[in-house]
């Protein structure tokens, strides 16, 4: 092969290879990401509609809890929204044995559509008493929420113990059905 036909051919060969870089700079690169974006979309999409379809499932279910939260959320009187949630806590008081040292009620009214009553109790008793209290809140139907639970020994041995809680009341500020 000449020199002259040589050069030829290696300047095709680098023509076609900066054709080549031009092609995969210009159209495959783009084109790649354009189809890892669209990838990513449809992947986003069928999640949606995978989340979708489970709340349809769920529909019923959803709905008669957001019933069962609005018949038993508190009142949007403040002070009637206090005495029931005193006047439970006075049932449950007596209904687990435990003694309440101090409760303090304090309102908080960051939404437009409700209001939570934040109230923080100071309990003491054994561990059987501080359980049954716990649990007579729980199972209580009213709107509650257990925010924080502190519990610490008064005694070496761990037998008498303080409980420390946040109780968080919702109140629903639109009319219940």
């Amino acid at each position: 092969m000449k020199i002259q036909n040589r050069e030829q051919l290696l300047m095709v060969v680098v023509l076609g290879l900066v054709a080549l870089w031009a092609g995969n700079l210009l159209v495959f690169g783009p084109m790649a990401k354009w189809w890892h974006t669209r990838q990513d979309a449809i992947k986003q999409l069928r999640q949606e509609v995978s989340q979708g379809k489970s709340l349809i499932r769920r529909e019923s279910y959803i709905l008669s809890e957001w019933s069962n939260m609005r018949t038993n959320s508190l009142p949007n009187d403040s002070s009637l929204a206090e005495q029931q949630v005193l006047r439970s806590l006075n049932n449950w008081v007596g209904d687990s044995g435990v003694n309440v040292s101090s409760v303090t009620p304090q309102w908080q009214m960051d939404q437009d559509d409700y209001s939570t009553l934040d109230c923080r109790v100071e309990a003491t008793g054994d561990l059987g008493t501080l359980s049954r209290f716990l649990y007579e809140i729980e199972s209580n139907p009213m709107a509650l929420q257990l925010a924080s639970i502190e519990l610490t020994a008064n005694d070496e041995r761990g037998q008498q113990l303080t409980l420390g809680l946040e109780i968080s009341g919702l109140a629903l500020i639109s009319p219940k059905p």
